[in-house]
């Protein structure tokens, strides 16, 4: 199963932020409209990306809720018909809920550099380092680390959840986030 090492972080300053992905980038930027939506599923989460009306991945994946850098376990099938696969999956497992977002991706060496504006959120930054085989996780926790460096994030910024579990947290009128 392919895996990567991500850590996600509130961003203060999207400005700069963009500014210094743009330096740092080897391709980008790409703007990607994405519509996640959860489901039921034990030991993992699984949800369907809609990336257009003939375009969607479902992605199942496993990763510890820790606000550091973490291995992230990931298996994604590609389909033209992400509707049709949405309503099968609604009906057989059920919902747990939607995220919606703008994605910038930046590539920098093997790592995609996400700015994320989510819907009822705010914006976030999510670095993915995509490991080679031959690569250790540590390897990829020094390559996150060295760019959340870079980006002058420090650890009161960084997050474990996923912006499912934000956006239910901000719903719970108890939590705030």
């Amino acid at each position: 199963m392919p895996s990567n090492i991500e850590i996600k972080a509130i961003l203060r300053n999207r400005v700069r932020a963009e500014a210094t992905a743009a330096q740092l980038s080897d391709t980008g930027p790409e703007v990607i409209h994405q519509e996640d939506i959860f489901f039921h599923c034990n030991g993992a989460r699984l949800k369907l990306r809609i990336l257009g009306p003939d375009r969607g991945e479902l992605i199942r994946y496993e990763r510890p809720d820790v606000a550091d850098t973490r291995c992230s376990r990931y298996v994604i099938a590609r389909t033209p018909d992400p509707h049709v696969l949405l309503e099968i999956l609604t009906k057989t497992l059920g919902r747990t809920g939607v995220v919606k977002k703008t994605r910038t991706l930046y590539l920098v060496g093997q790592t995609r550099v996400h700015l994320d504006q989510v819907q009822d959120l705010g914006d976030f930054l999510e670095l993915e380092v995509v490991l080679r085989p031959e690569q250790s996780e540590r390897e990829g926790k020094n390559i996150a680390d060295a760019l959340l460096s870079t980006f002058g994030i420090d650890q009161r910024q960084l997050i474990g959840e996923a912006y499912l579990d934000l956006l239910a947290r901000r719903a719970d009128p108890a939590e705030k986030f």
